[in-house]
């Protein structure tokens, strides 16, 4: 039987979680400067923190323990911190489970979230850490860093129809539920998408949950937004565990999500896939997406943000799992020799971004595929939209516009490589950097310096180039030729924009 598949029991529950401020707000009061050190794993911090918690935090204290820590809690404390619910009721419906010793566990993990202004509550199966044994083949994932990561990059902008493509718990689901009229959520896990609709109940949200593969469940629907953290781990194509594996060999799943992706989105639509790709020996990574976006007829932005070797990767999945030593030994060996065999020097690991023409546009496909490594430098969905933007903007304008142009300069910091010499430091490199903007860096040499310097919006472009060609005693039309393409690549990156 589905876990909380009685709508009365998640209603109880919601009105249990929400009395005791079971938000993410609620909890970090609670454990108060042990909070830091709970999100880092630590979790006798946490466990410290609430048994000295006041009598009025007394229920949520009891809640943190039970949901987030893992602890085994006296029936009657269970029962006083879900009164409405009851443990009976919750053990029925596989939210709890009861001990050898008479006392009570959580059976799922039920977690507060926040977007920054809304607070949710997430279902999921207990990671590795917090059970015996290794996960089942059924298990869903909970809040991970790439749902996180997914979460930020995606486009806030209200929308009509959106499809979450594997909903796995329903995360991403819920932050589409605020600018997003109707949300279509699939997923091939019958258990994920019963603790997804468990997800949308307990926040009072409703989405339309598909089973099905792929695009299966949507045959013949377009979207304004598709969004996907689906199963992409690169391996063998057995399917040990469905939150990470997809039944197809290598990179086969995210190859055949963006050749068909096309066909569901509506004119002018987005979609944003988190994917991983095989780096065979010898070969670019580049040249390997850009042959699965090859006649989709989209623009598209492929951003790889990490880069693991075979080893590494291997572990990290085998780890992930809570398998046994031994059975995690087997399966990484059977892992790598299939990684040996295909010449697999690595995987690549970030985000595509695809975006349908609009109606009647006649530019050609606009692909842009770079590696963005920078700790400070995760994609958001400001830049996101905003890089989409700039790309039209600079196919729409033609050099003579754009030398007509008041330009401004985006608030950035100049950056300087000098090494010692015989006269003191010498400057051998420089760099503008906009901060926080994903590969919004642009090499500098003095004149392009002085020119951006220059662009404040008060001038056009094509004067200030005029000034400059004075200065330096060069030929205007020549230096003009020579600057549009670095102006062009400024734009690009958010570093210049049109001031009117």
């Amino acid at each position: 039987m589905t876990p909380l598949h009685t709508p009365a029991v998640v209603d109880a529950l919601a009105t249990d979680l929400r009395a005791a401020a079971y938000t993410t707000d609620g909890v970090a009061e609670l454990l108060g400067a042990d909070a830091g050190a709970f999100s880092r794993g630590l979790s006798w911090s946490a466990l410290r923190a609430t048994e000295r918690a006041p009598d009025h935090q007394h229920q949520l204290a009891v809640l943190v323990r039970l949901l987030l820590l893992g602890t085994e809690e006296s029936r009657d404390r269970v029962a006083g911190a879900l009164p409405t619910a009851g443990v009976d009721a919750l053990v029925a419906d596989g939210v709890l489970e009861t001990t050898a010793r008479g006392g009570v566990r959580a059976a799922l993990d039920i977690r507060p979230h926040s977007d920054g202004a809304t607070d949710f509550l997430v279902v999921s199966d207990l990671d590795a850490g917090q059970r015996l044994g290794p996960v089942h083949a059924d298990h869903v994932l909970g809040i991970g860093g790439a749902s996180v990561s997914l979460a930020h990059a995606v486009i806030r902008e209200p929308v009509g129809r959106a499809l979450d493509l594997g909903t796995g718990c329903g995360i991403q689901a819920l932050h589409l539920d605020s600018h997003c009229d109707e949300i279509v959520a699939t997923d091939t896990n019958a258990r994920a998408l019963a603790l997804a609709a468990a997800t949308a109940r307990l926040n009072a949200m409703t989405w339309d949950l598909r089973r099905g593969s792929l695009f299966e469940p949507v045959a013949g629907e377009r979207f304004n937004l598709i969004v996907s953290n689906p199963p992409f781990v690169v391996g063998t194509g057995s399917l040990d565990y469905q939150y990470r594996d997809s039944g197809m060999a290598g990179d086969a799943l995210c190859r055949t999500m963006i050749e068909q992706v096309a066909d569901h989105l509506e004119a002018g639509g987005t979609a944003q896939i988190m994917a991983n790709w095989m780096v065979v020996d010898g070969q670019d990574w580049r040249d390997r997406i850009a042959g699965w976006l090859a006649g989709t007829g989209l623009h598209a932005w492929a951003v790889q943000r990490e880069f693991a070797d075979p080893v590494s990767y291997v572990s990290l999945w085998t780890s992930d799992a809570g398998e046994l030593p031994e059975d995690a030994a087997r399966r990484g060996g059977q892992w790598l020799d299939w990684f040996d065999e295909h010449r697999i020097a690595g995987v690549g690991m970030g985000m595509i971004t695809v975006r349908a023409p609009r109606h009647g546009e006649r530019r050609a496909p606009d692909q842009v595929l770079e590696e963005i490594t920078g700790a400070g430098e995760a994609l958001t969905g400001p830049e996101v939209a905003a890089f989409f933007a700039r790309r039209e903007y600079l196919h729409d304008i033609t050099d003579e516009q754009l030398l007509a142009a008041r330009l401004s300069t985006a608030p950035v910091f100049l950056e300087e490589q000098s090494l010692p010499g015989p006269d003191g430091w010498q400057v051998v490199g420089a760099a503008v950097r906009r901060p926080g903007g994903p590969g919004a860096v642009l090499g500098v040499d003095e004149v392009s310096r002085a020119l951006l310097a220059g662009c404040r919006g008060e001038v056009p472009l094509g004067m200030l180039i005029e000034l400059l060609a004075a200065t330096h005693g060069v030929d205007d039309a020549a230096l003009a030729d020579a600057a549009l393409p670095v102006v062009r690549e400024a734009i690009g990156r958010g570093i210049l924009y049109q001031a009117n």
